[in-house]
């Protein structure tokens, strides 16, 4: 039931338009990359200081130097750009990047998003998470619909420290497309063999259906 973590990243990159600029979150999302449609320019950015990431790279591919925030090996596309760190965060601060796609703890029926910190366990750090949803002119969350153990992720009200509040515009988890609406949470997509019931019961707010 549900969606594989590939076609998960498959349906995200139906997000991208030509001459997107987009970040990918660390983790799931950065498995976006793999799925970008033939003959689409799509300017991929990470918050280390590159403008342009390709496919992942074969083993004879490897340049140890050449990195992405989640210090995975890249490859770089024709025309890509290296720069700091400070200017990368600009552009993020700036408005710059059309979209980011960010993988999530939890998320709120209002689009609140905690994706950070779990208090009591170690903390790597914030990274460019604040910036980007602050910065993103949109923001999509692609993340596993309930925890492990069957916990809910998407609720009411995030339990977790907070990295934005109100900024996430759609949900993309294993078994649905959702958008954050004035109204409430907006199922657009059901995964294959997902039920409005099945949704409903492993989602916390209230679910409205206006499926596609």
């Amino acid at each position: 039931m549900g969606w594989t973590h590939e076609q998960m990243a498959a349906r995200a990159a139906q997000e991208l338009h030509d001459g997107d600029y987009v970040n990918l979150g660390i983790g799931l999302p950065t498995k976006v990359v793999q799925y970008v449609p033939g003959g689409m320019q799509v300017w991929l950015q990470s918050e280390n200081g590159l403008i342009g990431i390709g496919p992942p790279p074969y083993e004879d591919e490897i340049d140890p130097d050449l990195i992405d925030a989640a210090k995975q090996t890249v490859t770089a596309v024709a025309g890509a750009s290296i720069c700091s760190s400070s200017m990368s965060f600009a552009m993020i601060r700036g408005g710059h990047m059309d979209l980011t796609i960010l993988g999530a703890m939890q998320v709120s029926g209002q689009g609140d998003l905690a994706n950070w910190m779990i208090p009591g366990k170690m903390v790597k750090g914030m990274g460019g998470a604040m910036d980007l949803v602050g910065g993103a002119r949109r923001v999509i969350v692609l993340m596993e619909h309930t925890t492990r153990d069957g916990g809910l992720k998407i609720l009411d009200q995030c339990s977790l420290p907070l990295t934005g509040r109100g900024v996430v515009h759609r949900i993309i988890s294993d078994l649905a497309v959702m958008d954050v609406a004035k109204e409430g949470l907006v199922v657009k997509e059901l995964a294959p063999g997902v039920s409005r019931e099945d949704l409903q019961e492993r989602t916390e707010p209230h679910l409205i259906f206006a499926l596609n």
